[in-house]
């Protein structure tokens, strides 16, 4: 008899599904070669997928997946080993929140951009959360009120956060609630201590920050999906370096972007870059202030496969 669940942990080969009829976490390989669905993945399954398996072994707590359910949506990263190739980070995505700190580590604005092409091009609302309010000077909060606008008047929505003195705690548990949401940032932005404030059961492992080269040391290295109650599921993701542009054509970038999107029918050429061709209403509206300087020097690095993943 097959029985239906919920992809929490993937570990390689082995997979943590739970049980929809009594919340039981199995232990579950694959039955067999799984097509993975037309992409050139790495992996077959992500976190987040609902599969449908055999119990093989109640007393070791062992189970076969023979099927996996079609996708709302998906979240690649490129492969760390293998060229050409996508990993699969997680599925069935209602949000993707990227957590930002403008200094201790700091989150480069390429950074930022980045994140929000790969999440409008996996058609996921993305949502930035300003972290370590506690460390910002009166000028970077200035800077941060700037860029909250900024991305605000994009479409995303943004909020800001301390986790030492418990700022913005109920908005972001508020931001969570009833929902499947992808949990991003750098290492030591401190996404485990925020989640670790709101729920503190799962007592999610965390990590200083290095001071040296001012970068966190990663803790999750594999995505891993958490309830924190009933219907709010949050998913830890590694490798958010490589989130994003394996797949994407430079000439698709723009698309990505919500301030170009609305002028790409408006250019001179229907084929145009936005980089150097005339009558390009992308670089007109960055020359009137329309368009962000920063936001349009994140395209053109995304366009000419700059490393904008610092």
């Amino acid at each position: 008899m097959l029985v239906k669940g919920l992809v929490l942990r993937s570990t390689g080969s082995w997979y943590d599904v739970r049980d929809s009829r009594d919340g039981h976490i199995w232990q579950c390989r694959l039955k067999g070669k799984f097509k993975a669905l037309g992409l050139k993945v790495t992996n077959p399954i992500a976190v987040g997928d609902s599969v449908n398996f055999e119990i093989e072994d109640d007393v070791q707590n062992f189970g076969i997946i023979h099927e996996i359910m079609p996708r709302e949506n998906y979240v690649v990263r490129q492969s760390v080993h293998k060229a050409a190739h996508s990993h699969l980070i997680a599925a069935n995505v209602d949000q993707a929140i990227l957590i930002v700190t403008l200094v201790f580590p700091r989150t480069s604005l390429g950074f930022i951009d980045r994140f929000l092409v790969a999440i409008e091009s996996f058609r996921i609302p993305g949502i930035l959360v300003f972290n370590k309010q506690d460390l910002l000077n009166d000028d970077m909060k200035e800077f941060q009120s700037e860029l909250m606008e900024l991305y605000e008047g994009l479409g995303y929505h943004c909020i800001t956060t301390t986790a030492l003195t418990d700022e913005g705690l109920e908005p972001f548990s508020e931001l969570l609630k009833g929902k499947v949401s992808l949990l991003s940032g750098h290492s030591g932005v401190g996404k485990s201590t925020l989640v670790n404030a709101i729920a503190p059961d799962l007592a999610i492992k965390t990590q200083e920050v290095s001071t040296f080269a001012n970068k966190g040391v990663h803790t999750t290295t594999f995505a891993e999906m958490f309830e924190l109650e009933p219907g709010t599921f949050i998913i830890d993701s590694p490798g958010i370096k490589e989130l994003g542009l394996a797949d994407m054509k430079p000439e698709e970038i723009s698309h990505y972007f919500p301030e170009m999107r609305d002028l790409l029918n408006q250019c001179r050429f229907n084929n145009c870059q936005h980089i150097n061709e005339p009558g390009c209403m992308v670089k007109h509206a960055v020359t009137e202030g329309e368009i962000a300087m920063s936001r349009y020097e994140s395209y053109l690095s995304m366009v000419g496969g700059g490393d904008n993943r610092k």
